[in-house]
Parts: structure tokens; sequence; C-alpha cells
């Protein structure tokens, strides 16, 4: 059993991981360009258009832009402040994952699926690499709970409260928000046969609360789009914002139309979940596919044929909840999870956060099953899933250990002192407890805490040194406080050096001495060998080492090879004598 003071110290030592984090430097692409994207917003006084570096930006809604603005409006525009609303999404998520699991079984699986959902490896760097994921896993969590409740107990304030977080999902990332609330919750209903829940008149105020959610976001779109029918979006005129958002949005990332293919690999999302779920991989697995199995044999009918070793029966151990739900609870998490995987794994476009959205419900299915195992008494099977999790652990402490060992070299003794304290204390707790599951929680918990702790408070900061954008802006704004424009040559993003330089790099086309003399350009080395050989000449210069971080590869992980990758980028004031 999960008590409360060990709960509440695993959630901690979580909380410390994740605010860590928070002044780390921002990631390209999408992390700097989101927040760059939101930047705009404040500085401008815009909060309307969406201004993706010179283009129109129709292909996400406003919600998380304007979240990030407005913590930019309360802090000041720094990298912490646009996490912020992502951070205390996650929280209200971890929130929500106790609540559906309460739900759905009791207490202890509440608590447990709290920690897995905090601990799971995708939901902490989202967090980090923050996109429009942690806002959209919030609020849809956060909506499933409450119509859970509107569904269960017939609360009207589930309903309202499920309502507007729908709305607000759904101004963030558009219809998927929508699939992933509502599919789960069909499930549900459907095994409950609580149809009568549908037919209830108190939907009418559920819907007029999402249609005043998702007012402010129509009416941007409205603004941009629809009152603009020249503008044209990738190619394309008299685009309808209103209409892309209820209807093209998906299909297109389904068919990859607009936003390009990327992968056709079904499988995709199926290996890509072995790292996500990381460090519960093995358990979420376990669980899916014991409760599949479960699930398969009460359809067919097979009430004659023994049943798999933990199975229960409806209103048993696994059955338990505060509502007194009959029946399977894990038809909402297993069928939303079956059914949401396939689709997203039919689209021609994707990306390892996608299965950000299906975090709480697997959390919430391991949960429920670790809970079963415990209360039917199965410690065997629990103590040898507690020591696949220590063996877990101790492939962390190698990951920790080579890196602060090797990749990015701690001074020596702090990096002995870091990989004792984890190992002394994974010994300590691990003896400590005697109940196998909480024992499963704790070291598996403690694996996330200290490969996070070492990512969020060395790695990221050693790596992102090697992100020429946010080092040249560094430099450049200590240097030159006057804070001049920047000019670039080409339409590459820069995302990183206009966050940190607090201004929208401009581009030139061609350039000569009259318009480019006296100001400061960024270039790559190609393009600084071109100036030379033309006969440009520069005042100053100011250079960073440059690699694209997000694609590590194994010649940069080692030390001894990195430099044969790494390039550079410079920031050169051209001179006036320039030709």
């Amino acid at each position: 059993m999960i008590s409360g003071k060990m709960f509440w110290g695993c959630f901690l030592g979580m909380l410390a991981v994740y605010v860590c984090g928070l002044p780390a430097t921002l990631m390209e692409n999408d992390s700097a360009q989101f927040a760059v994207m939101a930047m705009r917003m404040v500085q401008e006084n815009d909060f309307v258009n969406l201004i993706k570096g010179t283009e129109q930006y129709l292909d996400k809604p406003h919600m998380h832009y304007w979240l990030a603005a407005l913590a930019y409006k309360l802090f000041g525009i720094h990298d912490w402040a646009y996490r912020l609303p992502a951070l205390l999404l996650t929280l209200a998520a971890s929130r929500a994952c106790h609540g559906i699991g309460k739900e759905l079984y009791n207490e202890n699986a509440g608590r447990l699926a709290a920690l897995i959902f905090m601990s799971a490896q995708t939901i902490v760097l989202s967090v980090i690499d923050v996109r429009t994921d942690a806002v959209l896993t919030g609020f849809t969590a956060l909506s499933i709970w409450q119509l859970l409740r509107y569904l269960e107990l017939g609360s009207t304030r589930g309903l309202l409260w499920g309502a507007l977080t729908a709305g607000l999902a759904f101004s963030t990332k558009g219809q998927i928000a929508l699939v992933v609330i509502a599919l789960p919750l069909l499930c549900h209903v459907a095994y409950t046969r609580r149809w009568y829940r549908l037919a209830d008149l108190r939907l009418v105020w559920g819907l007029l609360v999402f249609a005043l959610a998702i007012s402010p976001m129509l009416y941007a779109y409205y603004q941009q789009f629809d009152l603009h029918p020249e503008k044209v979006i990738r190619g394309r005129g008299n685009r309808s914002g209103i209409l892309f958002i209820f209807w093209e949005q998906s299909f297109e990332r389904l068919s990859g139309e607009g936003v390009g293919k990327n992968s056709s690999d079904y499988f995709f999302f199926f290996h890509t979940f072995l790292w996500v779920f990381l460090p519960w991989t093995l358990m979420g697995l376990a669980a899916f596919g014991n409760r599949a199995y479960r699930m398969a044999r009460r359809f067919a009918g097979n009430k004659t044929a023994p049943a798999p070793p933990d199975a229960e029966a409806p209103g048993g151990a696994a059955g338990e909840n505060t509502s007194g739900n009959p029946g399977v609870p894990e038809v909402l998490t297993l069928g939303g999870i079956a059914i949401i995987f396939l689709i997203i794994s039919f689209a021609q476009f994707k990306l390892p956060h996608y299965l950000n959205i299906l975090i709480p419900l697997f959390t919430v299915l391991t949960a429920g099953y670790l809970d079963a195992r415990r209360k039917k008494g199965h410690w065997k099977w629990l103590r040898r899933a507690a020591r696949l999790q220590a063996g877990i652990f101790g492939i962390v402490l190698l990951a920790v250990s080579g890196i602060v060992f090797w990749v990015f070299p701690l001074p020596g003794a702090a990096a002995v002192a870091l990989v004792l304290v984890l190992v002394g204390s994974g010994i300590a707790l691990w003896r400590q407890m005697a109940d196998p599951l909480v024992r499963l929680a704790v070291i598996s918990v403690l694996a996330s805490v200290g490969i996070n702790a070492v990512m969020n408070a060395h790695f990221y900061p050693s790596l992102l040194q090697y992100q020429a954008g946010s080092e040249l802006a560094r430099n450049f704004v200590r240097e030159v406080p006057a804070n001049p424009p920047i000019f670039k040559f080409s339409e590459e993003h820069t995302w990183a050096l206009d966050f940190y330089s607090r201004q929208p790099v401009r581009i030139v086309r061609g350039g000569n001495r009259t318009d480019l003399a006296g100001r400061w350009v960024y270039v790559d080395e190609d393009k600084r060998r071109s100036l030379a050989e033309s006969g440009w000449e520069w005042e100053r210069e100011i250079v960073a080492d440059q690699f694209r971080i997000t694609r590590l590869q194994a010649r940069f992980v080692n030390p001894e090879t990195r430099e044969e990758v790494v390039g550079k980028r410079y920031l050169l004031l051209l001179a006036p004598a320039a030709p």
C-alpha cells in the first residue's frame, strides 16, 4: 500500500526534477519556435494573428501560445516563463490520473497512477522540450476525469468542468483532443450501458460551456483567415480557419497533405512506446497484454474457460472503486488506447510526442493492473516485477555514469559522489520497503528522478552550448547592449537566436553596401566564406559551435570525435568599406 508519506516523497522528488529543468535553454525547432510566436504576440500586442517567421500560421489553434504569452505578461519573456504553463498542466494531468484511478479502482491505484504519469520519460521531456502536447495532455486528462465523474455519479459539476477543459483542449490542438476524450468515455458508456447519461438534458449546458470555451479561438481564426480570403496558406487561397479546425486539420495530418509525410511505418508508435513510457514500459506492456486477453475472453463469451492467473470477477478486487462501477473498469483505458493507437498509426506524419495524449490512459491501466495483483496476493509475481524494475534502475545508473564520466564529464569527485548517492538511495529504499508493490513503485520513480535530474541539471545545459542560435544571442546581447537588428540571407529558421535576442531576425535577399554596411548578419561557414571571397569585410565577429542537438549521433556523443561533426555559426558586423 502506497502511504501518503511515501506518495508525497516520490511526488516531490519528481517535482524537483521538473523545476530543475525550467531555466534550461529552449531547444530548436518547435520549443523555440512556439516561444517566439508567443513572444511576438506580447511584443506586437496582437493576440489574434499567429505568425511563424514570415508566414501565416494555420496548423494549430491559439491556446498554447496564449498561455505562454500570459506567462510572459506576468513574469517577463524568459524560457522558464514559457515552460510554466506546461508544468502547471502536467501537475493538473497528474491529479487527473489520480482521480481517474481512484474512480475506477481505489485510492492506492490513484496514487500509483499519479506517480507513473509524473515519472514517465516522455512526460518529463515534454516540460523541457515544450510543444503543444503538455498543455493538450493536461486538458484532455482533466476532461476525461471530470466527464467520468458525470457518467459514474451524475455530477453536474463534473459535466461542466469536463466540457470546459474539453473546449480548452480543442483550442490547443484541434480535433485530436475530442477524439482522445470521447473514445475512451464512449467505450466506458457502451460497456456499462449508461446510455441514459447521453440523453440527459444537462448536456445542453455542457455543450454551451464547450461552445463558450472555444469561442475565443474561433474568433481569432475567423479574424485571421476567414476575413482574408486573399491569404495564401501552403499554396492555397481562400482558406477558412473555422472550416480548417472543425474538418480539414485531422485529415491533413492523417494524409500528410500540407504538413508533409515523414513516416509510413505503421509500427512507429509501437517501438516508440518502448522508450516513451520508461521506466514503466515492461509494466505497461504486461498490463495491456493481460487486460486485452481478459477482455477478449469476456467478449467471446467463454465463461467456462479458465481465466488468466490474475483475472477478477466483476465487482471483485480489480473492480473495486468509489462509484460502484460494475464490470471491468479497464474498458475505458484499454478501449481508448487500442482505438486511438490504431488511428494515429495510419497517419502519414508521425512524431514520438504524439503518444503523450495516451500516457494518462496507460498510467491508469498500469496502476489498476498492479494494484489488482497486490489485492489478489500475487506476491511472487510482484517481487519478480520489482526485481525487473531494479534492473532498469541499474541501467539508469550506467547511463548516468556514462554521462557524468564520459559524455560531458563532471569533476571527478562530484561524479563519484552523484553515483554513490543514487546507489545508496536505491539500496536504502529497497531494504526499507517490505511491500513488493511499494518497492516496485519507489525504485521506478527513483530511476526516473536519477536520470532526469542529471539530464535537466547537467546534460541539457552542456548539450545546448552547441546550439549556436542561443549562444550567439546571449553573447550578442552582452557585447552589443544597444541590441540592433540582425539580418540573415536565407529563410532558414533561427528560432533560438530570435528568442534570446528578443527580436525576429530579418531576411535580406542579395545585399549591397548601401543596405548592409554597418549591419549585423547571421551566417553559416559557407556563407561567411562566400562573403570573404566576394570582398566583404567585417569589423566584429561573434562565433559559436553548432550541432543539431535534437538529432544526436554517436560521433557527437563521443568526446573524441565530437569536433568532427560540430560546425560554426557567426554574427558579423559588416564594414562600411564593403564593395
